[in-house]
């Protein structure tokens, strides 16, 4: 049953915030959901793409805004001019051989950017809701601080209190593992061969990547097969 209330949605393209597209529009109404996508220098426009095909999937307007210059100086390997490879090792294990407290894909404060800048889009647009993607498996050993349950708490509490109270920022899946977001996509038929999570670009995936592994292993957690990886 439709809420009513408007909703805008972070959406990457990928695996986890196209469930929670699907998820907004399920509680929502597809004509009360908004989605935002950010260019922010990646090293490839598949997410972009994927995000234009899923939302015109649901029915939800897309807004794009690029925030490639505040990312300029980093080297984060996520990033196009970065110096660094993309690393082919799990989180733990990245996190282990570097002796570093974040993994090099660690974009700074990406999220808290994201998220700043979707409130205000989402308040212009006349939304209560602000929904984000995080999940368990991105912060847990610290690999993402910008998906952690503290930091989701504090972003909502400095959004809600700069919005005198007119955006909730909401983030269901922030303890849930990838595999539950699976099992949930799974029950909305969510049309995840139209997503993108890999972090290098081409034709298919790299199926070796951090984000690669963790997304195969949802879908086995599930009894299912990644359809991207059968594409």
């Amino acid at each position: 049953m439709a809420s009513g209330e408007k909703a805008l949605v972070l959406a990457s393209g990928g695996c986890d915030s196209t469930t929670l597209l699907a998820y907004a529009v399920d509680k929502h109404g597809a004509e009360n959901v908004h989605a935002l996508s950010v260019q922010y220098g990646q090293r490839h426009v598949r997410e972009i793409e994927s995000a234009r095909m899923v939302t015109a999937h649901y029915g939800v307007p897309l807004h794009t805004i690029d925030l490639t210059n505040v990312f300029a100086e980093s080297d984060s390997s996520l990033l196009a001019h970065s110096t660094q490879d993309i690393p082919k090792e799990t989180y733990a294990e990245q996190l282990e051989n570097s002796g570093s407290p974040l993994v090099s894909t660690y974009v700074p404060f990406r999220n808290g950017l994201f998220l700043s800048a979707a409130a205000s889009m989402a308040l212009s647009l006349g939304c209560s809701k602000l929904y984000y993607g995080a999940h368990h498996d991105d912060w847990a050993g610290n690999a993402y601080p910008d998906c952690s349950v503290e930091f989701v708490k504090s972003m909502a509490e400095a959004v809600r209190n700069g919005t005198g109270g007119e955006l909730d920022v909401e983030a269901p899946f922030v303890e849930w593992s990838k595999a539950d977001i699976v099992r949930l996509g799974l029950e909305l038929d969510v049309p995840y061969v139209l997503t993108w999570s890999c972090y290098e670009g081409g034709e298919r995936p790299c199926g070796t990547c951090a984000t690669c592994r963790d997304r195969i292993a949802a879908f086995e957690a599930n009894g299912a097969v990644d359809p991207v990886m059968m594409a």
